[in-house]
């Protein structure tokens, strides 16, 4: 078999012999009539027309010998069979040179390779096999490929090399341009439905002083012009769309790219889509009714049904949703009060139930840890709610004021979703950052920077709020797949620097 190098040789050769003739192998517009997809959908009136028509693809298969090839042609919006016979005279389209010094047809035959774009002009017919197909009575090259494609049949089976190179990925395989589409669905369906409850769509810094809104490393980088280091934002723009209440705006939302140094996993990334919303004289009961209906709308309009299986467990978006107590929950499973005990119990419960935690785990830590333990056994759908205030730094206290109003969609064990009660108290919100900063003091780079100026913001005045977030993830669950795999180009170590 001949190596990727000797087959790029025989195509340069090819190139150089196009070149010869006067034609350019890659011409700056295409004269194309229908795509496709419009040729598919009026197929029988284009055919009693009698007109002739242009179409423009890749080559994805060529087959024949003698005096005739078939050529199947795809152009990212359907394939279409065209048939070249040298009994027709075919013309090369806008090239005397060929017309007059050689055979079209032949022409053809020499230079073309399976992954060339052309452009075909004829009459529509059904052959006697009934496949729909177009006699070419004009030819033309739109542009020379000079690598091969690998054979349709079996692809890229390699992990590593399907994402390296995920525009052939995406080219022979049917369900991962399905899943591109599906997922412009899947964001689309979240902005009209916000875009019709009067939400303001609006774009928020990427870079930061400060990062807010999440609990997550960041990224740094140096800013040039204003000599200062800054962060790539680990959320859509909380904190500043919680300014937007302030600044009278009612109801906002971003849909935009946010970025965690962290670890890689199944239902993790380190760049990111995430929406946030938040609502002015809102709260996080209403935010539950409204989020269980966005839910609702997503699954229907993106995948056409309410009914998934997540993580090996059927749930159904349409039904009854279910309200988890945090609290009452790890208290009954491991028998201890999370609002009064401190680390020290609930390290002995991690060692007694054999579940890891690293050695300077700090309380925060040790209470999502014990939760993460145990949370792929509540299948949702449903809202866990009741989380103790040392947990959320962002979110507005229950009257009781232990727990926050805070509540996270569940899904198949998963969490799906974060919303709360906005903390509009600046003294309150001033203490919680504090606390945060301490924590980051003693080593947790994942707890929140204290933001002053989002605290002075605070002291003019924001109204009763709720905000609400969720990324991609839910896509990726919805969708039975792992997040990377719904990235359409994810983040790969450069090959000469990869690992073994």
């Amino acid at each position: 078999m001949a190596s990727i190098e000797e087959l790029k040789k025989v195509r340069l050769e090819k190139l150089e012999q196009i070149k010869k003739t006067g034609v350019n192998p890659y011409p700056n517009s295409v004269d194309r009539t229908h795509t496709i997809s419009e040729l598919e959908g009026d197929f029988e009136g284009l055919v009693e027309a009698g007109n002739p028509i242009t179409i423009v693809g890749r080559i994805m298969s060529l087959r024949g010998q003698g005096a005739i090839s078939f050529v199947d042609l795809f152009d990212g919006t359907g394939r279409f069979q065209s048939l070249f016979k040298k009994d027709n005279q075919i013309n090369y389209t806008g090239s005397e040179n060929i017309e007059n010094e050689m055979d079209s047809f032949q022409f053809f035959r020499d230079v073309i390779d399976e992954s060339d774009f052309v452009e075909v002009t004829g009459n529509l017919f059904v052959t006697d096999r009934g496949q729909k197909t177009i006699e070419v009575s004009e030819w033309r090259m739109v542009a020379k490929s000079l690598l091969p494609m690998p054979d349709e049949h079996y692809g890229l089976k390699d992990e590593d090399e399907r994402y390296r190179k995920r525009y052939i990925d995406i080219l022979l395989n049917p369900e991962i341009h399905t899943m591109i589409e599906r997922k412009s669905k899947f964001w689309n369906s979240i902005r009209s439905f916000l875009l019709e409850r009067d939400y303001v769509e609006v774009q928020t810094p990427v870079l930061e002083n400060t990062t807010g809104g999440a609990d997550a490393a960041p990224f740094m980088t140096h800013h040039n012009a204003l000599d200062i280091d800054v962060y790539l934002r680990i959320s859509a723009g909380e904190l500043w769309q919680k300014k937007l209440m302030v600044s009278g705006l009612p109801k906002t939302f971003e849909i935009g790219r946010i970025f965690r140094n962290e670890g890689m996993s199944n239902e993790h990334l380190q760049d990111y889509t995430q929406v946030e919303f938040y609502e002015a004289f809102s709260d996080y009961k209403k935010g539950m009714l409204m989020v269980k209906e966005l839910y609702q709308k997503i699954a229907n309009e993106t995948f056409g049904t309410t009914e998934f299986e997540i993580n090996e467990q059927k749930v159904d978006l349409a039904g009854d949703w279910e309200i988890y107590d945090y609290v009452k929950i790890l208290n009954d499973h491991f028998n201890i009060d999370i609002l009064e005990d401190d680390v020290d119990v609930f390290v002995e419960k991690l060692k007694e139930n054999k579940i890891d935690f690293d050695k300077d785990i700090n309380k925060e830590k040790a209470v999502d840890t014990l939760w993460k333990s145990i949370r792929r056994g509540y299948v949702g759908p449903g809202f866990l709610i009741n989380v103790p205030v040392f947990l959320e730094p962002l979110a507005k206290k229950t009257e009781g004021g232990k727990t926050v109003e805070r509540f996270q969609v569940i899904l198949g064990g998963s969490e799906m979703g974060k919303g709360f009660s906005e903390l509009n108290d600046p003294i309150d919100q001033s203490e919680r950052f504090e606390h945060q900063e301490k924590m980051r003091e003693a080593g947790d780079d994942e707890a929140q920077m204290k933001d002053n100026s989002f605290v002075e913001a605070l002291e003019h005045g924001m109204p009763p709020s709720f905000g609400f977030g969720i990324s991609e993830r839910l896509f990726s669950v919805l969708s039975g797949k792992s997040v990377r795999e719904t990235s359409i180009f994810p983040l790969m170590r450069p090959k000469e620097n990869k690992k073994d």
